[in-house]
């Protein structure tokens, strides 16, 4: 990843955690990683566990940043979060797949982004 890249990843996701702080978010954790992927926020609103995948962009002239949040993608923060719950004995609890994308200052949180 470039220096430009891991700027914005690290921007996009520091505004994607302060948007949903903002919306009555509690943060679990961000960056949670095991052998299996990572997921960039963990977070609980009401009765749901959600785990958010944050993409950013300064703007949005290939396509917007939701759009690479491919299959594979979807699929290991899937089995990531299945293993955290297991983990931590949450496997009864709601759970909700949300994408959170940054484009420049804007931010749009796209809930049940995928299941």
């Amino acid at each position: 990843m470039s220096l430009k890249g891991y700027v914005e990843g690290f921007v996009g996701e520091r505004l994607a955690r302060e948007y949903l702080e903002n919306n009555g978010y509690n943060i679990i954790t961000t960056n949670y990683k095991n052998k299996l992927g990572e997921i960039d926020i963990i977070a609980k609103k009401k009765s749901y566990i959600v785990f958010v995948e944050v993409k950013a962009r300064m703007n949005d002239k290939f396509g917007r940043p939701s759009e690479f949040v491919s299959r594979d993608k979807q699929r290991k923060v899937r089995n990531t979060a299945i293993a955290y719950l297991k983990i931590n004995g949450l496997m009864e609890s709601d759970v909700r797949f949300d994408v959170v994308e940054v484009i420049g200052d804007q931010i749009n949180h796209i809930e049940n982004a995928f299941c």
